[in-house]
């Protein structure tokens, strides 16, 4: 059983950085530390980096907050466990010894037209496999470019910094992954095994990463690991999560029933849900989180639209003059661009944006109760597709912070309205660690 002094590392690796944090078992905070990636690449213009700076930068993170924490009387060999979290479809290839023969082509890579016609010839229509930017198309890309270097095994982004934890001697079969991971690559996350039909695309079986649930233990840190890190050596390396899950995990919610909504550039609902639903044409498919099912979406509308018209400082200014409790009546859609995914999927909606009212804190408002109605739509979509009715929503993102939308969100939705415990990925990779899901 973990004691008071038991900490637990959780791991964020994403794009342009890496971020690391201690918690306590109850899942008090008690140190972070971050250190920035340079941009990404571009091979034959799709967007990829060096491994080797994802392994480099938690490394750097590592002993920055082995610092951090003797600031607060605490150290490093007290942490028991951790999990890796890290972008959903980033992948590369490497060989026996974890060394990487491919680089790693990030989530949103794209263009890989002929191996997504392949699949679409094998795959059922409603796989969220199928498309020319899909995490399998991507596979099947990296097998043919690794040439005469040999490789053993596939690793998305976290996976790989997790077996560098573990060491090559513990990777079995074709690597190892976890349930959320593998979701875009097909894997079966209702039947928990890989589908026959991958191997028609041309991808053997024996191949394919082994699968835990999340937070199923991977195994021990390597004598190697413990000793450059200041480990105990029977440090548990937890099977982790995507980033988004990651996120969902550090915010709070923990009932069925409860949604997180994420109100960034665009906008994004995951509901807690006792069943998986899916609905390929809307963008709308399940994690799997050991027995509890993620259903979601993602809109194209969001906070980036308002920034076509406001500047942030703007904004702030207008959020005072907001009146959430008299509704404007105007009925927007707001878009950056025509094509919407979720909750309705129209690759043509346009955006709808008028009449716009003499008076800019009416106009902002009237888009802050438009985004609203999508979120409101958006949670019904999942109900009516089977997943249980939202009863507490909460919010992560810049827009957590606008007190005005807030009430304008729990008016629509019917529902209490909650800002995130943290929309820190490290954060839920570190209650992942210490078995707080």
């Amino acid at each position: 059983m973990p004691t008071d002094d038991d900490l637990f590392l959780g791991i964020d690796i994403g794009t342009s950085g890496v971020r690391s944090t201690v918690i306590t078992k109850t899942g008090e905070q008690i140190a972070t530390a971050s250190v920035r990636l340079p941009k990404p690449l571009e091979i034959d213009s799709r967007p990829c980096q060096d491994p080797g700076l994802w392994w480099g930068a938690t490394c750097d993170s590592l002993f920055d907050l082995a610092k951090r924490l003797k600031q607060h009387d605490r150290n490093i060999g007290d942490v028991r466990s951790l999990s890796v979290d890290g972008t959903s479809g980033t992948l590369l290839l490497a060989d026996e010894n974890l060394t990487p023969v491919s680089p790693g082509y990030l989530y949103n890579s794209a263009g890989f037209d002929r191996e997504a016609a392949v699949i679409a010839a094998h795959a059922p229509r409603d796989s969220i496999a199928n498309g020319s930017g899909s995490a399998l198309a991507r596979l099947m890309y990296l097998q043919k470019q690794t040439g005469a270097q040999p490789a053993r095994f596939i690793f998305h982004q976290a996976d790989w910094i997790a077996a560098n934890f573990l060491g090559a001697s513990q990777i079995q079969g074709g690597g190892l992954s976890d349930e959320t991971n593998v979701l875009k690559m097909g894997y079966d996350v209702v039947h928990r095994n890989w589908p026959d039909w991958i191997v028609d695309c041309g991808v053997p079986t024996r191949s394919l990463p082994d699968v835990h649930p999340v937070g199923a233990i991977f195994g021990n840190v390597s004598r190697a690991v413990s000793q450059q890190f200041g480990f105990a050596q029977d440090v548990r390396v937890v099977a982790g999560a995507t980033d988004s899950n990651a996120a969902f995990l550090a915010s709070g919610a923990s009932k069925i029933g409860e949604g997180v909504t994420s109100l960034g550039t665009t906008l994004a609902i995951k509901l807690l849900s006792d069943q998986p639903v899916f609905d390929p044409s809307r963008g709308i498919y399940s994690h799997r989180i050991k027995d509890i099912w993620l259903p979601g979406g993602a809109s194209s509308s969001g906070g980036g639209v308002l920034l076509n018209f406001f500047t942030r400082d703007q904004l702030g200014d207008l959020e005072a003059r907001l009146d959430p409790l008299t509704p404007t009546g105007l009925d927007y859609y707001p878009l950056s661009r025509p094509g919407e995914r979720f909750p309705i999927a129209d690759p043509k909606l346009q955006p709808r944006l008028t009449p716009r009212p003499p008076d800019d804190a009416v106009f902002l408002q009237g888009m802050l109760e438009s985004i609203a109605e999508i979120e409101r739509v958006g949670y019904a979509a999942l109900q009516e597709l089977g997943a249980p009715s939202v009863h507490q929503v909460y919010t992560a993102g810049g827009g957590a912070a606008n007190k005005a939308w807030t009430q304008i969100r729990a008016r629509g939705l019917g529902v209490p309205v909650l800002k995130a415990d943290s929309s820190d990925a490290a954060v839920g990779a570190a209650r992942i660690a210490a078995g707080l899901i």
